[in-house]
């Protein structure tokens, strides 16, 4: 006799995050996160700083400070926001308060690996929608709802992939929900995107009882290491979840820091005009390469390579990392053929290109 986990706990294959380590003696560029290659915004450290000479106390256990930036930037209701230990603990939470055993819940093909964990660990059962073009397919979800079904999970933009769906898109995969069926965007990456068919997901959230949006501060605001996300969604949802939420669970750090972040709006477009540049390049600097690459409107890009030994991804993985190139693996969300990359700085942007160029025996034009 032994314990015996909850259903659905064995089948989980742990997360694992992108490699952060270098051969000794070798320089490190940490492609592989997503991160922001321009760190966090000089007020938002600041704010830490002065936080941490108060670490005696506890916490705002309703990170009120944190909450009122965020409408006050966004122009929304404070009551209608929740904020988490970064965005994966809010989808725990919508996992956890509408998802039981014999429950479903779907996720695009290549979606976030996160909302299969989380889905497996309330016992429920993930259901995967087939992709077009590397792009979430609004048909192909639809079609798989069922009178079981009480989650869709979208990142859009998606990550590993880049791409989106047109917000007229979002819409009409809203439209063909029932009202008892939660929409989650999950829009980790929308301040990176530059499209007019855009929407991050606040007109929906702010006109409908079943759709929520889950944002981060570990992106483009460059906080990842103090773990903030928040959630927009009804006020009834919001409810909920705040019942099962943990006491605490933002340190004041990230509370102050992320209040400080996100009211200064000339870094974070400085970020974003970095991004859009060097995106713009290594997208074509990749293509003249050789390289396939998806079209990417987040600060990654995913190149494919080809199946033949000699030049597969796996190989060009360790061949970059052994110069300190640290790319992701995406065989994980079923693209064994591709990897990650990571929009970083000038310095690592040229030298990537340049080593795969090496690698696959050409000039660097």
């Amino acid at each position: 006799m032994r314990p015996v986990p909850n259903r659905g706990i064995l089948d989980i294959e742990a997360y694992v995050p992108g490699k952060s380590k270098a051969p000794e003696g070798v320089r490190l560029h940490k492609l592989s996160s997503n991160e922001s290659p321009l760190g966090a915004s000089p007020a938002a450290l600041e704010a830490a700083a002065s936080a941490l000479t108060h670490l005696e106390s506890y916490p705002d256990g309703q990170a009120d400070a944190l909450k009122r930036a965020i409408a006050e930037v966004h122009g929304l209701n404070p009551r209608a926001l929740l904020c988490g230990n970064g965005s994966d603990e809010l989808l725990g939470l919508l996992c956890q308060c509408y998802l039981e055993p014999g429950d479903e819940a779907i996720h695009s093909e290549h979606g976030f690996l996160v909302y299969k964990i989380q889905i497996l660990a309330r016992g429920a059962t993930p259901v995967v929608a087939p992709e077009k073009d590397a792009t979430a397919d609004v048909d192909a979800i639809l079609s798989r709802v069922t009178e079981r079904t009480k989650l869709v999970f979208l990142a859009n933009p998606n990550n590993p992939t880049g791409t989106y769906l047109p917000f007229d898109e979002v819409r009409r995969l809203h439209a063909g929900l029932p009202g008892n069926v939660i929409l989650v965007l999950d829009a980790a990456y929308a301040e990176y995107v530059r499209r007019n068919d855009y929407g991050a997901g606040i007109e929906l959230v702010s006109s409908a009882d079943n759709v929520v949006m889950t944002r981060t501060f570990s992106k483009i605001y460059g906080l990842a290491a103090l773990r903030i996300g928040w959630l927009y969604g009804p006020e009834a949802v919001v409810d909920a979840l705040d019942r099962v939420r943990g006491p605490f669970n933002l340190n004041a750090l990230a509370i102050a820091a992320g209040a400080a972040a996100i009211r200064d709006r000339g870094f974070l477009e400085t970020a974003v005009e970095h991004n859009t540049h060097w995106l713009e390049w290594t997208t074509k600097a990749l293509t003249d390469l050789g390289l396939a690459v998806t079209p990417s409107v987040g600060n990654f890009v995913l190149v494919h390579f080809p199946a033949e030994p000699g030049r597969t991804a796996a190989e060009a993985d360790d061949f970059l990392s052994a110069r300190g190139y640290i790319l992701r693996r995406v065989a994980g969300y079923g693209l064994p053929d591709a990897l990650r990359l990571s929009i970083g700085t000038e310095e690592a942007n040229r030298g990537v290109v340049a080593s795969l160029a090496e690698f696959l025996g050409k000039a660097t034009a």
